[in-house]
C-alpha cells in the first residue's frame, strides 16, 4: 500500500481534526492531505527519481513525505550537518532534480549545478494555494521506493538505504490500530528528519489520527516548554535527550500530560533510565529497538517490563532495564554465529531478522540472506525471549543516536603533518551513549599538543566529530594484511581509563 493511502484514509475520517502543529491552528488532515496532492503535483513535473529534503523539522517535512509518495519519487531528507563532499556524495546516488532546502543550504557548494532548489516557505505555500494544480492519485506502485535514508559507512560513504512503500506500510498496520487515539492525544516529534525514528513516528500518528507537534532543533527547556503548552501525550527521544530533560525538569508536574515517552537510538545508560522512572512516575517509558534499515522498532521493552523490572530485587529481571525487550509480533529474530547457525539463549552472536517491514536493502543491492538481514548488532536472547544489545561489530560510533564514521576523522587527522597513523574508536559514555577518542603515531622529528590536534579536527569537521581525547602511542596495531585493529585500540583507551592512568607516551 502506498503511504499516501494511509493519510488519504485518515482525513477521510478526521478531515477537520488537527494534524501537525499548535491545536489552535495547526494543519487539519483534510489541509495535510490537499497540499501533499498540490506539492506532488508540482515534484511530478521535474524529473528524476527522488526529491531531495536538507532543512530543519516543519510542517515542510509531512507535506514532502506525503507528495513525494504520491508522485512515485522517493523522499531523501539528508542530514544538511554533514559536510559538502558527504551531501555531494548523497546526493550524487539518486541524482534528484528537486531539492527542498534551508536557506542557509541553498547556496552550499554540495548543490550541483541544474538542481532546482525550492525552499521551505515555497512549499508551505504551494500547499496551501487553492488554484495550485493538485496531483489525487498515486503514481506508480506500492513496491516502489517511498524512502531513501542516507546512512553512514565506516568509510564515511553514505550508503542509501530503501524502504519501499510495503516495508513501512507493513510497519505502521501491524504496530498501529487506525483512529486509535484518544481525544487531545499529541506526540512529540523532536529527532531531525533523516532519523527513521522521526519518519516512523509521523506515519504511525497519521495513521491513527493522533495530531503532532514538531521541535525544530532539540534543547532541553524547549522540548518541555512546547510539550507543556501543547500537552504532549507521547514523544520518542534518543538517551541523550533524556539525560538533558531530566536535569532541567522542575519536577514531575511539567510534563502532566505525558504518558508515554520511548527511547532509542542508541545504549541507555541504566542510571538515566532509573532517574526517570522516578522523577516521572506517571509516565509509561518504551525502549524501541529498531534499525534504518527495518523500518524502525522490531523489538521493544514496554511501561509493564519497565515498572516489573524497576521494582524488582532478582537480578535477572532487574537486568532487563538494560534490554530492548522483546520482538514484535510481526517480525522473527534470531541471534546467530559468523556462520549464520542460530545460537541458543545467553549466548552472544549477531542479531539477523525478518519480517514484511524489514527493507534490508540498499540501492546497491539486497543486504539480506533468505529473508534475513544481518544488523551488524551484537546481542544475545535471554530465556524469556528478552533481547540485549551489546554494540555494533562494525565500527560506527553512535554518538546521541547519530552514527559517525571513525575514517573521516581519521584521515583529517593523519592529513595534519605531525600525525603519520590515527585510529579512532567509541567508548562508552553516560550521556551519549558512546564518545569519540583517538590514538595517533607522530611522525618522526614533529610534536604536537593534545589540543592542537582537536582543534585541527574541529575546524575541518562538526564539533560532534572531534575526538574527547587524543592519546598518543609509540605505534598502532595492525594484523598481518595492514588491517588497524581498532578493537584492541579501543580495549586498551578504555583500560586506561578504567585504571585512571595517563598513558600519553610519546
Amino acid at each position: 500500500m502506498n503511504i499516501a493511502m494511509l493519510l488519504a484514509a485518515t482525513a477521510s475520517a478526521l478531515e477537520s481534526t488537527v494534524a501537525v502543529g499548535p491545536a489552535s491552528d495547526g494543519l487539519t488532515y483534510g489541509r495535510l492531505l490537499r497540499g501533499s496532492q498540490r506539492v506532488a503535483a508540482m515534484f511530478a513535473r521535474h524529473g528524476g527519481t527522488g526529491v531531495g529534503f536538507a532543512d530543519i523539522n516543519s510542517p515542510a517535512v509531512p507535506l514532502a513525505l506525503y507528495g513525494a509518495a504520491l508522485a512515485g519519487k522517493a523522499f531523501v531528507p539528508m542530514n544538511y550537518r554533514l559536510s559538502d563532499d558527504r551531501l555531494r556524495a548523497g546526493l550524487d546516488q539518486f541524482a534528484p532534480a528537486l531539492v527542498i532546502a534551508g536557506d542557509a543550504d541553498r547556496a552550499r557548494a554540495w548543490m550541483p549545478a541544474g538542481t532546482s532548489v525550492v525552499s521551505r516557505a515555497e512549499i508551505l505555500a504551494l500547499a496551501t494555494d487553492p488554484d495550485a494544480a493538485a496531483l489525487g492519485t498515486p503514481l506508480g506502485a506500492d513496491d516502489d521506493i517511498a524512502v531513501l535514508l542516507l546512512t553512514s559507512g565506516t568509510t564515511g560513504t553514505p550508503k542509501a538505504a530503501v524502504l519501499r512503500h510495503r516495508n513501512l506500510s507493513a510497519y505502521v498496520l501491524s504496530t498501529v490500530e487506525f483512529l486509535s487515539a484518544g481525544d487531545g492525544d499529541c506526540a512529540l516529534v523532536s529527532v531531525p528528519p533523516y532519523h527513521i525514528a522521526g519518519i516512523s513516528a509521523m506515519l504511525t500518528s497519521v495513521y491513527a489520527g493522533r495530531r503532532f507537534v514538531l521541535l525544530d532543533s532539540f534543547d532541553a527547556r524547549t522540548w518541555i516548554d512546547l510539550a507543556r503548552r501543547e500537552r504532549v501525550t507521547h514523544a520518542m527521544v534518543v538517551p541523550t535527550m533524556l539525560g538533558r530533560i531530566l536535569d532541567e525538569l522542575h519536577g514531575p508536574g511539567e510534563l502532566s500530560d505525558l504518558r508515554m515517552l520511548s527511547y532509542g537510538g542508541g545504549p541507555m545508560p541504566p542510571e538515566v533510565i532509573e532517574r526517570a522512572l522516578r522523577q516521572l512516575p506517571g509516565t509509561g517509558f518504551v525502549n524501541a529497538y529498531g534499525l534504518t534499515e527495518t523500518s524502525s522498532t522490531i523489538a521493544l521493552l514496554d511501561p509493564e517490563d519497565h515498572r516489573i523490572a524497576f521494582a524488582s530485587s532478582a537480578p535477572e529481571i532487574r537486568a532487563r532495564l538494560g534490554s530492548v525487550g522483546r520482538p514484535l509480533p510481526s517480525v522473527e529474530i534470531s541471534v546467530r554465529d559468523p556462520a549464520g547457525t542460530p545460537l541458543p539463549a545467553g549466548e552472544t552472536g549477531e542479531v539477523w531478522v525478518r519480517g514484511e517491514q524489514i527493507a534490508g536493502e540498499y540501492l546497491t543491492g539486497p543486504a539480506g540472506h533468505e529473508g534475513w538481514f544481518r544488523t551488524r548488532d551484537g546481542g544475545h536472547l535471554d530465556a524469556a525471549g528478552y533481547l540485549y544489545i551489546h554494540g555494533r561489530l562494525d565500527d560506527v560510533i553512535v554518538r546521541g543516536g547519530e552514527n559517525i564514521a571513525p575514517g573521516e576523522i581519521e584521515r583529517v587527522l593523519k592529513s595534519h603533518q605531525a600525525v603519520a597513523e590515527a585510529a579512532v574508536v567509541g567508548l562508552p559514555d553516560r550521556e551519549w551513549g558512546e564518545r569519540v577518542e583517538a590514538a595517533v603515531v607522530l611522525t618522526s622529528g614533529e610534536t604536537v599538543t593534545e589540543a592542537e590536534l582537536r582543534d585541527y579536527v574541529r575546524g575541518r569537521l562538526r564539533s560532534v566529530m572531534t575526538p574527547a581525547r587524543v592519546r598518543f602511542r609509540a605505534s598502532l596495531p595492525f594484523n598481518e594484511t595492514g588491517k588497524l585493529l581498532r578493537r584492541v585500540v579501543r580495549d586498551e583507551l578504555l583500560n586506561d581509563h578504567n585504571d585512571g592512568r595517563d598513558t600519553n607516551d610519546q
